[in-house]
C-alpha cells in the first residue's frame, strides 16, 4: 500500500538522503568555485533536486533540508572546521583533506551540532553513505572516525560506549 505510514517514512528517509548529497555537492562546489551561495542553491534548485536529472530518474531530495543544510555549514563554519581538525590525525588539517571529504565533514557535523531531533546514529550513517558514493577506499572509514568522535562529543550519551 503506497500510502502507509512506513511507506510515507522511507520515502521522506530518502528524501533527506539525496538532499544530504545535494548539499555535499553543493558545498564542494562552493569550495572549488568559490560560488556564492546563493547562486548554488538556486542552480540547485532549478536543476538538480528534481526528479529527472540527466535522462535518469533519481526522485525527489527534500529541498528544506537541503537548504537548512547548506545555509547552516555557511553561518556555522568557524565552530564546525576547528571541531573537526581536532579530530584529524596529528599533522592533517582539514584544509589539506579531499574537498569532497571536507564537504561531507562539514555537513555532518552541522546536522550533529544542531539538528538535534535525527539520532546521531543516523546522521553518521547517511554520511558514511555518501563517502561511499564517492569514494572506494579509506574515505569513508576516516568520515566513519571523525563523525563517531564528534558524536560523542556533540551528543554525550547518545551513542552506546565502546567496550
Amino acid at each position: 500500500m503506497s500510502g502507509s505510514p512506513g511507506h510515507v517514512r522511507k520515502s521522506a528517509s530518502l528524501s533527506r538522503s539525496r538532499a544530504r548529497l545535494a548539499a555535499v555537492q553543493a558545498l564542494y562546489q562552493m569550495d572549488l568555485a568559490e560560488t556564492d551561495i546563493t547562486d548554488v542553491m538556486e542552480e540547485f534548485k532549478a536543476h538538480r533536486l528534481g526528479d529527472d536529472v540527466e535522462g535518469c530518474e533519481f526522485g525527489q531530495a527534500d529541498p528544506d533540508h537541503f537548504a537548512r543544510v547548506l545555509k547552516g555549514v555557511v553561518q556555522r563554519q568557524r565552530e564546525i572546521d576547528p571541531l573537526v581538525d581536532q579530530q584529524l590525525a596529528e599533522g592533517w588539517r582539514l584544509l589539506r583533506i579531499d574537498s569532497i571529504v571536507r564537504a561531507i565533514l562539514r555537513a555532518a557535523v552541522f546536522e550533529l551540532m544542531e539538528l538535534k531531533d535525527i539520532p546521531a546514529r543516523v546522521v553518521i550513517s547517511e554520511y558514511i553513505d555518501v563517502a561511499h558514493a564517492f569514494f572506494e577506499n579509506d574515505e569513508p572509514k576516516v568520515v566513519n572516525g571523525v563523525l563517531d568522535k564528534l558524536a560523542r562529543k556533540l551528543r554525550s550519551g547518545e551513542l552506546p560506549d565502546r567496550g
